[in-house]
């Protein structure tokens, strides 16, 4: 049984992959959890070549069995389990009037969903291993601040900051903290899709797509994924221990609260 277990869900690409090769890093056995298995055991074996230290699961988050089933999964695997990462997010760009009651179920099945399931299985595993552990969501600063075109994204995230606060309010006496992050214009393949496409609604190139939401960063420059795995790093280990119901803004100055 390995020291301290991590699962990370949307682990097999972009800000999901670079969270779990920075929580290997910091000692964790990572659980890869994906809906496209394939990425996700290319990422494990570059992470641990002989699946000691991570081992890739499809599930997919929107489904709550496949949640738990990603869970007891990693249980079985490592012996133990530490802490979650809800990271896994779609990211449509939805001008107001297109959305339909598919993307809707979509997008809300897996940016809520996810997050939801995702507790309900930790914490069903922390009550039959006997120990608390840590809650890591995936929010974003599109759900501290409504960002045009991005009603369906936008909405979820707000909603997973509410559904933080609330989880963190209802575990607290059994140990159990509850956070999230709040990515900014991270360069990821999502963040590069909505920004095509925001351009491709107002006539315009990429590039101008971008810098609608890359425009008031204060640092002047967009995010790596390795900005954000290194905000999960802290608040999967001891020195967050205090810290609990909060949303860490990792913007580079977009917003201030």
């Amino acid at each position: 049984m390995v020291e301290k277990v991590a699962l990370v869900t949307g682990a097999g690409q972009g800000i999901g992959l670079k969270i779990a090769e920075r929580l290997l890093k910091d000692g964790f056995a990572v659980s890869l959890v994906d809906y496209n298995l394939e990425t996700a055991q290319k990422a494990a074996e570059t992470l641990s070549s002989d699946g000691s230290k991570a081992i890739a699961i499809k599930a997919d988050v929107s489904k709550r069995d496949d949640v738990f089933s990603a869970v007891n999964e990693t249980v079985d695997r490592f012996g133990d389990l530490h802490v979650i990462v809800n990271n896994a997010g779609l990211g449509p760009t939805t001008p107001i009037d297109t959305i339909t009651e598919d993307q809707f179920r979509k997008v809300y099945g897996v940016n809520v969903g996810g997050v939801l399931w995702g507790i309900q299985a930790a914490h069903a595993a922390w009550k039959k291993l006997g120990h608390s552990g840590k809650i890591i969501n995936g929010a974003s600063q599109a759900g501290v601040v409504g960002n045009p075109n991005l009603a369906l994204y936008s909405g979820t995230k707000f909603a997973v900051r509410g559904i933080t606060q609330v989880a963190a309010r209802d575990l607290a006496e059994e140990g159990i903290t509850v956070n999230a992050y709040a990515p900014g214009i991270v360069k990821t393949p999502m963040m590069m899709d909505i920004a095509h496409n925001v351009g491709k609604n107002a006539g315009k190139d990429d590039e101008w797509g971008m810098q609608q939401f890359a425009k008031n960063i204060a640092l002047k420059r967009l995010s790596e994924p390795e900005d954000v795995a290194a905000v999960v790093s802290f608040l999967a280990g001891k020195d967050s221990d205090y810290i609990t119901g909060q949303t860490i803004i990792v913007d580079g100055g977009m917003q201030f609260h």
